[in-house]
C-alpha cells in the first residue's frame, strides 16, 4: 500500500518540486537576516502536501487515460488499489492541509501554491494536455511555480532578475525534458489519445523544437552572471555541464532519436540540478568567505 500511495503521488516528482523551492528559498534569503529553521522546514512539508494532493488528484483524472498506456496501466488506480473517488479525496485533502501549513509563510506563499494547482489540474490537465500539441509549453508554468514558491517565502519583489532566472531555468527545462520522453513513449502517448508533440509534426519537428528550446535553456544558464551571483562552482560546473549537454542533445538529434536517449535525459536532468543549485552555493560561499552578498 506504501508503494501504490508513493506512485499516486508521484513522490520522485516531488523531491525535484522541493529542491527547486528550497533553491528559490536559498536565493532570496538574505544572509544578514535572522535564519528560523521552522520556515524551510514549513516550507518543505506544505509544498510536499500541496504536490502530492495535486498528483493524486491528476491521477484521479486521467485513470481512463492510463489504463490504456503500456507505461502507466500499473498505476494504482486502474489496478484498482486506489478507487478514483478515494484518490479525489486524499488528494483535496492533502491540497488543503498544504495551504494551511504554508499560509503562516506568507500569503503570497499560499495564492502561487494555490494558483500552481489549480493550473496543472484546471488547465493543463483537462484543456492544454489533451487538446493541443505544444500543450507541454503553457503546461510547464505551473511545472516551474514552485522555485516561485520558495522565492517568495523571504520578503522582496517577487519579479526579481534573480527570479526570472530561476523560473526560466525550470521552464525552458521541461520541453527538451517532456518531448524527449513523448518520442521515446510516442506509442503509448498514441493509445492514450494525447496529442503529443511526435504524433502530430513527427519525430524530426519534435527534435527541432526541442533544440531551440535546449539552445536557450542552455543559454539562459550561460548568462546567469547578468541575472545573479555567481562565483567559482559557474565556472567548473555550469560551463562544462553546459558544453556536455549540448553534445548528448548533437548525438541524440543526429541519431533521429533512434539512440543516446538515455545519456541525453540524464544529463538534461541533472543539469536542472546544476543550474538551480549553483546560484545558492556560490552565493553562500561568497558570503561565508569575505562577509559580503
Amino acid at each position: 500500500m506504501l508503494r501504490a500511495y508513493l506512485v499516486l503521488t508521484k513522490s520522485g516528482i516531488i523531491v525535484f518540486t522541493i529542491i527547486s523551492a528550497l533553491a528559490g528559498y536559498g536565493v532570496s534569503f538574505d544572509p544578514y537576516a535572522s535564519f528560523d529553521p521552522l520556515t524551510p522546514l514549513f516550507l518543505i512539508i506544505g509544498l510536499y502536501f500541496v504536490s502530492a494532493g495535486s498528483f493524486a488528484i491528476n491521477q484521479a483524472q486521467e485513470w481512463k487515460i492510463d489504463a490504456r498506456m503500456n507505461r502507466t496501466k500499473k498505476r494504482p488506480i486502474p489496478q484498482k488499489i486506489f478507487k478514483p473517488w478515494q484518490a479525489y479525496t486524499l488528494g483535496f485533502i492533502w491540497v488543503a492541509l498544504g495551504l494551511v501549513i504554508l499560509y503562516p509563510l506568507g500569503k503570497e506563499v499560499a495564492l502561487l501554491a494555490l494558483a500552481t494547482m489549480i493550473l496543472y489540474n484546471g488547465v493543463y490537465t483537462l484543456f492544454w494536455k489533451r487538446r493541443w500539441a505544444f500543450g507541454a509549453v503553457p503546461g510547464a508554468i505551473p511545472g516551474a511555480m514552485p522555485v516561485l514558491i520558495g522565492y517568495a517565502v523571504n520578503e522582496g519583489p517577487l519579479w526579481s532578475a534573480e527570479s526570472l532566472y530561476l523560473f526560466l531555468v525550470m521552464f525552458l527545462w521541461q520541453m527538451p525534458h517532456f518531448w524527449s520522453l513523448a518520442i521515446r513513449y510516442k506509442e503509448d502517448y498514441q493509445q492514450g489519445g494525447i496529442p503529443v508533440l511526435p504524433s502530430r509534426l513527427g519525430v524530426d519537428r519534435t527534435l527541432y523544437h526541442m533544440g531551440l528550446y535546449l539552445l536557450t535553456y542552455v543559454g539562459v544558464a550561460l548568462s546567469a552572471p547578468w541575472f545573479l551571483h555567481v562565483n567559482l562552482l559557474y565556472v567548473f560546473l555550469v560551463l562544462p555541464i553546459s558544453l556536455k549537454l549540448v553534445w548528448e542533445f548533437f548525438k541524440y538529434f543526429s541519431s533521429g532519436a533512434k539512440s543516446s536517449w538515455l545519456p541525453f535525459f540524464l544529463w538534461i536532468n541533472f543539469s536542472l540540478l546544476v543550474y538551480l543549485l549553483v546560484p545558492v552555493v556560490d552565493k553562500w560561499l561568497y558570503f561565508f568567505m569575505t562577509g559580503k552578498v
